[in-house]
């Protein structure tokens, strides 16, 4: 996610607590649009980079990949994994 992304949607998120006085409903509400936003895009980032990992190792025909493309595939998925977990 891009910086500015992170920066809009911490803004909205201080924006909604601190409407809360006056809007209870509508600052949970907004909340919960800001956190719908976040998930979508963690979602759709985690699903790209898995195509790519993919893409890096699966192949047809006679392309097959090497022993090496393998090991670093395998990296790869570890390491993004780990990160997952550490969330």
């Amino acid at each position: 996610m891009s910086p500015d992304t992170g920066e809009k949607w911490s803004l909205q998120l201080q924006h909604a607590v601190a409407g809360f006085i006056d809007g209870p409903r509508g600052s949970v509400e907004e909340a919960d649009k800001v956190l719908q936003e976040v998930a979508a895009r963690f979602t759709d980032a985690v699903a790209e980079r898995r195509r790519t990992l993919r893409t890096s190792w699966q192949t047809t025909g006679e392309d097959k990949a090497d022993t090496e493309q393998l090991r670093l595939a395998l990296r790869d998925y570890r390491e993004l994994a780990e990160r997952l977990l550490r969330l």
